[in-house]
């Protein structure tokens, strides 16, 4: 069974009414939905608020839910814009987090020559281009940060990105490459790379 299908056979039985069957879809995603409602809310109070209030609503609308998209592109779509909502309510623009997870450097294949951090030098160097890449990713139009975040960091396809921001593949495509192309302006002086060069 896959993972949507047995995504699909919780949420039915969700809609017959076991309420079981949605604490296991919460359990489930929790994690992934808290991390990319990281990427838009710092307080760790109030992520867990607006993640919470984010699930109250998918439960809420389950029944209405058709099963067109996957399970999970639904659910990110909801967080994401309950954290907007929130965000929006308390009048503050969304940040990013002040460390970068091990699997955000994977994106650039310049880090590869820095996953030994046994020395001092190297050390500095990951943690610089860890800053670097947070900081463009906090600099980014938020439709730019949430493209990339959906791709590089929760691992999501073009098309389920697309279902979650409710724009067409080439916007999400155009966006992802824009976002790319911002945070590798801001990588190519720290790693002494030529302006001319493709990422």
């Amino acid at each position: 069974m896959s993972e949507r299908d047995a995504d699909a056979e919780l949420v039915a039985r969700v809609q017959r009414g076991d309420k079981q069957a949605f604490n296991l879809l919460v359990i489930k995603y929790q994690r992934k939905i808290l991390r990319l409602l990281s990427r838009m809310i710092r307080d760790p109070a109030d992520l867990e608020d607006v993640a919470q209030e984010a699930f109250i609503k998918a439960y809420r609308a389950l029944p209405q839910f058709r099963g067109e998209s996957a399970f999970y592109t639904w659910l990110y779509r909801i967080a994401i814009n309950t954290a907007r909502n929130w965000l929006s309510s308390v009048g503050r623009r969304p940040s990013a987090p002040n460390a970068i997870e091990s699997e955000d450097g994977e994106t650039f294949n310049e880090t590869d020559s820095l996953s030994d951090i046994s020395t001092p030098e190297s050390m500095v160097a990951s943690r610089e281009i860890a800053e670097a890449v947070n900081s463009a990713i906090e600099a980014l139009p938020e439709d730019l940060r949430t493209a990339i975040v959906l791709r590089e960091i929760e691992g999501m396809s073009y098309e389920d990105i697309a279902q979650t921001m409710g724009c067409p593949i080439g916007t999400v495509r155009s966006r992802i490459f824009r976002a790319r192309e911002a945070i590798a302006q801001r990588l190519r002086p720290i790693l002494d790379i030529d302006a001319e060069r493709r990422w």
